[in-house]
């Protein structure tokens, strides 16, 4: 079944971050979204504690019971909220280093390079990766405005809603980096990942709820590149390979 392949290759990528001549381009990586995630997630818990409290104080104290139901729903609802567009921010400063990462990941499971670059042509391909992820952004931002709003007026199928776009931007987001390794457009990657949208549905799922995990998310990232990139092997690759 492709969801459940879609998911056994994200967690494939634990696997692969481990592995003898890829740990080292998982690392800076991994240090970014820890400082950045984990950094942001403390910030996230004070700004939610303050938030709660103002409210409480605002309810008359027969309803005061209404706080420990509020605060799972808020709370799940605002992990998966941020973390997504969080994701979408971190990826634009560890977008280099997570290209090059997915570059070296499918040397290693094909034995073949992915171009013949050095360093300096790898520097100059730097604004173009900064301009993929803003394509990227773009895509996220206006939908993601839009199934907001329906998470919060349509019971359950607004839920339902941003459950699935949630899973298809963390697809998007991961499966892109071998894709635009290859200069394969935004449009076609799109094409391709719709083409097989449940694997796709499948890996974001599995995304999606380690990213809600906090201390786990932090090393979601290069696991998610690994497993994206992994996928892109097997599915997408000799496609555009001959």
């Amino acid at each position: 079944m492709q969801f459940t392949q879609g998911m056994e290759y994200f967690f494939s990528g634990f696997k692969l971050i481990s592995q003898k001549g890829l740990k080292r381009f998982v690392l800076i990586p991994l240090l970014i979204n820890i400082v950045l995630f984990g950094s942001s997630l403390f910030f996230l818990y004070g700004w939610l504690t303050d938030g709660f409290a103002y409210l409480n104080s605002l309810l008359p104290e027969w309803l005061s019971w209404l706080e420990w139901l509020m605060w799972p729903i808020a709370v799940l609802v605002i992990l998966f909220s941020y973390s997504m567009l969080f994701t979408v921010i971190t990826n634009f400063i560890a977008a280099p280093f997570n290209g090059l990462l997915s570059e070296k990941v499918e040397l290693f499971l094909t034995g073949q390079k992915v171009n013949d670059d050095g360093l300096l042509d790898t520097m100059k391909d730097v604004p173009r990766m900064l301009g993929r992820e803003w394509t990227k952004l773009c895509y996220y931002l206006p939908r993601a405005i839009g199934f907001f709003i329906l998470l919060w007026i349509l019971p359950v199928i607004g839920q339902l809603l941003w459950v699935l776009f949630t899973c298809w931007m963390y697809a998007v987001q991961y499966e892109d980096y071998a894709f635009d390794n290859h200069k394969v457009s935004f449009n076609d990657m799109k094409d391709d990942l719709k083409e097989k949208q449940t694997l796709s549905y499948g890996f974001g799922l599995a995304v999606m709820v380690l990213t809600a995990i906090p201390f786990v998310n932090l090393i979601v990232m290069p696991v998610a590149v690994c497993g994206g990139t992994r996928l892109w092997v097997d599915n997408y690759r000799s496609k555009y390979r001959r």
